[in-house]
């Protein structure tokens, strides 16, 4: 079987103390409040994000999150902004987004200027650190990454000491606040080994990792999974048609 998520049935989850998530992994049609779907749904955002939506599924994977008005977000390694764009309206005026980007180790050629109109949201505080010195807001309610946990293992980025980094963001958590993984699949027990060649990461590695942290891993949802992708292809040659893993991290509230 090749995702190591569906070895676990909703017994072996309960008995862990794990919930599937109540949309795909369960074959229910989750109920998307209006304030995610709006904002899923906002003109001013580019054709290009919107043309990623069938793939990233931005409304059942905030859903799953639990992102809401109000909330204060650390998101981290952001990107192009694809889901900033979004929370920012999804928290709206009374939250706040902590855009974060991690600095290379290294020194890159210079990236192609994003031909992506400004954001107008003015809800965003964005910040450029390193990922030895990463700092957050304290009390966040949740912190987010994308795609990119894997990122962290490469000497691009030192690599980093997942133990602090993991760390960090437990300390900017307000109790019982959240911390989301998402990333992209790689194969059983292969750890950190596909995390520079392939992009990928072992699901496993990542729940161990945070946990060691202080986490409780509370839930996990099947809604970015793919049968068809074999684990053993770079992620940028299957052009966002990846098998991921969405894991739900929760700091304990005493």
């Amino acid at each position: 079987m090749k995702g190591i998520l569906c070895t676990l049935t909703a017994t072996a989850l309960a008995a862990l103390g794990v919930s599937a998530s109540s949309g795909a992994a369960q074959g229910a049609s989750p109920k998307v409040p209006g304030y995610i779907k709006a904002a899923v749904a906002e003109p001013t955002r580019p054709q290009a994000d919107r043309d990623r939506d069938a793939d990233r599924k931005p409304e059942l994977v905030i859903l799953f999150a639990g992102i809401k008005p109000g909330d204060q977000v650390g998101e981290l390694m952001p990107g192009g902004g694809y889901f900033t764009r979004i929370f920012c309206r999804v928290v709206g005026p009374s939250g706040h987004v902590y855009a974060v980007s991690i600095k290379p180790a290294v020194t890159l050629p210079p990236r192609p200027a994003s031909d992506a109109p400004p954001n107008p949201c003015t809800n965003i505080t964005a910040d450029s650190q390193s990922a030895t010195d990463l700092s957050l807001p304290s009390g966040l309610d949740v912190v987010w990454t994308s795609e990119n946990y894997h990122d962290l293992h490469n000497k691009m980025f030192g690599p980093a000491d997942m133990k602090q980094f993991d760390l960090a963001v437990f300390n900017a958590l307000k109790p019982g606040g959240v911390f989301i993984v998402e990333d992209h699949m790689a194969g059983v027990a292969s750890g950190a080994r596909d995390t520079e060649t392939l992009h990928r990461i072992d699901p496993e590695l990542v729940k161990r990792e945070v946990i060691a942290a202080g986490f409780k891993l509370v839930r996990q949802s099947d809604v970015l999974r793919r049968t068809d992708d074999p684990h053993t292809a770079k992620v940028f040659e299957l052009k966002g048609k990846t098998d991921k893993f969405l894991f739900k991290f929760q700091k304990p509230v005493s």
